[in-house]
């Protein structure tokens, strides 16, 4: 035994083994179980159910059946599962909160929208409701393929006829293996006028059918806010849209108060736990504004009456129980179904498509089966027409035949009948022998030539199988068809704060020191060329303004900050004040943490074309990166990642580039790197950049400029020397090297503190560690080589040293009789 026993063992891989039966299982759950099929939008279980109902003549205008009986015949005959699972679809197709079009007509307690169970299955009764019978139509006419039950003792469906788009009328939802399924309903109508269109014009896009079918209907009504997730839904087959409850207002008779009448919530919401909840958060006085809370629902219909205390804002009340309860809630869309034997996510016109495909196989099959049946009947009335023509020779040919096997062959000899033919008039009737039976005859054969003719037009002509398909469609539609029962209405965020603002041009200014606001730029008048200008902002005596914009109140303003953040804010949100004012601290205004400073400031007027731009980023440490414009395009109050930086790293600088531009990088102690921006890859925001410049020990970069043509670059020292120097000595290189001298960093020049790009019209303003402020002409620096030691700009007292360097913004003065400096006048003070 044990040699035997050891002849049959064979080693297996268990890593192999569990992966095939893993992938048998799951393959066998989502094809076999949790997923609707394309065509009839059904799971094997409801179909299952549902043939079962019809073997059992369980039709709408027949009696109920005992829930008992037909779960019987499911589980006996086709689904060899637990009672309860089988009992619990049937509920759940009996139940008007949960299907758009019940396909089950229960009798006695079905459930409710509270939660309630249904009643055991030996007291409920049951039967199809009218438009299921469209879903098994023509199923007698070999439409669709049988496949053996699991014992092999009869066959069942692989796929209803189906006449309604059930798929996308009634939804589905399903959990598999490694996927998920959660198909609103929609309105049959809408969708029979979507399949109509496709008809008409087969290469209507998603849009155009988005026109049509407006979005998801529900049994249970409410709203859905927003269009934006619908569209998302309907293109990629996945999308998320948010449903609301539908209320009211009504005021209390006494009291001079108000209440909140509920009469509508979200799909698959429990109406009794969403009592409970409010009633929670009214007693926790989470939410103190009602006084009283009843259920009035009844058979007429829901409502919910929430009574408010006197004087209370039904609109406050409402935003909060929206947050914090189940009266508003987010419905994620997946369109996963089974697409031959394969589940696939598919989008709206992708599903219409399959249900046309489908229909047309079905009348196409169904038209091959009435044109045998048309030919097999026309086959015999040919036989009984040569009966009735020659009678009399028959009925002496039959008489004289000793059995009816003799006589069937006589006819089928004397008169060329086929052996069917020859049977049909052995076994017709004597009646039929009478002038009326023999029109009766002629008449019916007639109809089936015409009959005969017709289906071989049917199946040579597609067109002609599309219009027929549309006729039904259209008497589908005026047979079931009904009103919309949820609304859709603009989501709260898409009318959003600047849709009530009028476009206007502004003056948006930022100081040295990071103060910010804005004005009309109507505020400033216009002068002949030499005017003295006006006061355009207050500031104290160490700050000065270092940006100028003009911007739309549209525009939005990113501002990037030393930690790696960056924060969006639109130009009307910025504080407008007075002409003189300084404004508000950035600081305050973006809710910055501690130490944490803007770094650099980009006004972008639209994000349409976002993705032909870049964001080039600095670290005080020498790292660079880029980043598509888009990738900043959707903001984040609070802001979000622009940089990841190391803890003793920090951005110093940033600037939009066209993918085109070249970089000057400029360190500590006088060190430049040129080089063209594609060196840098495009990065996400996550990414934490590549290296721009190989510094020495203790040095750090301290300005970053985009090149442009016919401008030169400013560098200044702490000690007060600067330099204006060409950008062509600066050659070009790759990103990464130690670069070449900008400026020495002498004894007598000390470290740089900044640097620019200016041209001759530009005035920069440069301060010293005392608050001393210097401002000077740029026409007045000459222009010299780049390795060399600069001239002195500014004279320094004992230990002060330069420790800032900015433009000053044109058309910012801050004094109506500013005096301008010379690099020689300063030397002189």
């Amino acid at each position: 035994m044990i040699e035997e026993h050891e002849k049959i063992k064979h080693t297996i891989s268990i890593e192999q083994e569990l992966k095939k039966s893993y992938l048998d299982y799951a393959m066998s759950v989502i094809v076999g179980r949790a997923l609707p099929d394309v065509r009839d939008g059904l799971k094997p279980v409801h179909r299952r159910a549902l043939f079962a109902m019809r073997e059992l003549n369980n039709y709408h205008n027949r009696p109920h059946l005992k829930s008992a009986r037909i779960v019987g015949d499911v589980i006996g005959k086709y689904h060899p599962h637990g009672d309860t699972a089988v009992y619990d679809t049937i509920v759940r197709m009996a139940q008007v909160f949960s299907l758009r079009y019940p396909l089950v007509d229960g009798q006695g307690n079905f459930g409710s929208v509270d939660g309630d169970s249904p009643a055991a299955m030996r007291y409920t009764e049951a039967r199809m409701t009218k438009i299921d019978q469209e879903m098994v139509s023509d199923l007698e006419k070999e439409t669709v393929d049988f496949i053996p039950n699991y014992d092999n003792s009869l066959t069942e469906p692989v796929v209803f006829p189906a006449k309604i788009p059930n798929l996308l009328a009634n939804g589905s939802s399903g959990i598999a293996v490694g996927m998920a399924t959660n198909i609103p309903p929609h309105n049959l109508a809408e969708v029979l006028d979507g399949l109509m269109a496709m008809i008409d014009d087969p290469n209507i896009t998603v849009h155009q059918l988005g026109q049509i079918i407006t979005g998801p209907d529900f049994p249970t009504g409410a709203f859905i806010c927003g269009r934006a997730g619908i569209r998302e839904a309907y293109e990629t087959g996945r999308g998320s849209i948010l449903i609301r409850s539908k209320t009211h207002v009504e005021p209390i008779k006494h009291g001079n108060r108000e209440a909140i009448i509920i009469t509508e919530i979200p799909f698959q919401q429990n109406k009794a736990s969403l009592v409970e909840k409010i009633a929670l958060l009214v007693k926790e006085k989470r939410v103190t504004s009602i006084s009283e809370i009843r259920d009035e629902s009844d058979r007429r219909g829901m409502r919910i009456v929430l009574e408010l205390k006197k004087d209370e804002f039904p609109e406050v009340v409402l935003n909060q129980l929206y947050k914090h309860t189940p009266l508003q809630k987010s419905f994620g869309i997946i369109l996963l179904s089974i697409v031959n034997n394969k589940p696939e996510i598919l989008n709206l016109r992708q599903i219409l498509q399959h249900f046309l495909l489908h229909r047309k196989t079905i009348v196409y099959r169904r038209t091959v089966y009435d044109l045998k049946k048309a030919e097999e009947r026309a086959h015999i009335l040919e036989g009984l027409k040569i009966a009735i023509t020659n009678m009399d020779e028959v009925v002496t040919l039959i008489k004289e035949s000793a059995n009816p096997l003799e006589a069937r062959v006589g006819l089928m000899e004397r008169f060329g009948l086929s052996e069917i033919q020859a049977q049909s008039i052995l076994e017709m009737r004597l009646q039929r022998l009478t002038g009326l039976e023999r029109e009766k005859i002629l008449s019916e054969y007639n109809e089936l030539l015409k009959d005969i003719t017709w289906y071989h037009q049917i199946l040579s002509d597609e067109t002609l199988v599309l219009k027929i398909i549309r006729d039904e469609f259209e008497q589908i539609k005026q047979e079931y068809g009904d009103a919309r029962r949820t609304e859709i209405i603009d989501a709260p965020d898409e009318i959003l704060p600047e849709d009530m603002i009028t476009p206007e041009t502004m003056v948006v200014t930022v100081t040295h020191t990071g103060y910010i606001k804005r004005n009309p730029v109507s505020l400033y008048r216009a002068q002949r060329r030499g005017g003295k200008g006006i006061t355009g902002i207050t500031t104290i005596e160490e700050d000065f303004v270092s940006n100028l914009y003009l911007a739309s109140t549209h525009d939005t303003f990113l501002f990037f900050t030393n930690h790696g953040k960056v924060f969006w804010r639109k130009v009307y949100e910025i504080p407008q004040s007075g002409r003189t004012a300084r404004g508000k601290a950035i600081v305050n205004f973006l809710e910055l943490t501690e130490g944490e400073k803007v770094a650099a400031i980009l006004p972008v007027s639209s994000f349409e074309r976002s993705d032909e731009f870049g964001v080039f980023m600095t670290t005080k440490l020498g790292r660079v990166k880029k980043t598509s414009l888009r990738e900043f395009s959707r903001p984040l109050r609070k802001g979000k990642i622009a940089l990841t930086i190391n803890e003793d790293d920090e951005i110093m600088s940033a600037a939009i580039t066209s993918g085109d531009n070249e970089i000057l990088l400029i360190s500590r102690r006088g060190m430049s790197v040129r080089f063209h921006e594609s060196d840098v890859r495009t990065m996400g925001r996550g990414a934490a950049g590549v290296r721009g410049i190989t510094l020495g020990a203790g040095d750090e970069v301290v300005g970053m400029v985009v090149l442009e043509k016919d401008k030169s670059i400013l560098a200044v020292t702490e000690n007060g020397y600067g330099k204006r120097s060409p950008i062509e000595e600066y050659r070009l290189q790759k990103r990464g090297g130690r670069g070449v001298i900008a400026i020495k960093a002498s004894p007598r020049n000390g470290n740089i503190i900044g640097v620019l790009l200016v041209t001759d019209e530009d005035e920069v303003m440069m301060i010293a560690s005392s608050g001393k402020i210097i401002r000077m002409n740029m026409e007045n620096v000459r222009v010299i080589g780049r390795n060399t030691q600069g001239v002195r700009l500014i004279n320094l007292q004992g230990n002060e040293k330069v420790v800032g360097l900015d433009r000053v913004a044109p058309g910012s003065d801050s004094d109506e009789e500013d005096e301008e400096f010379t690099a020689e006048e300063q030397e002189q003070e």
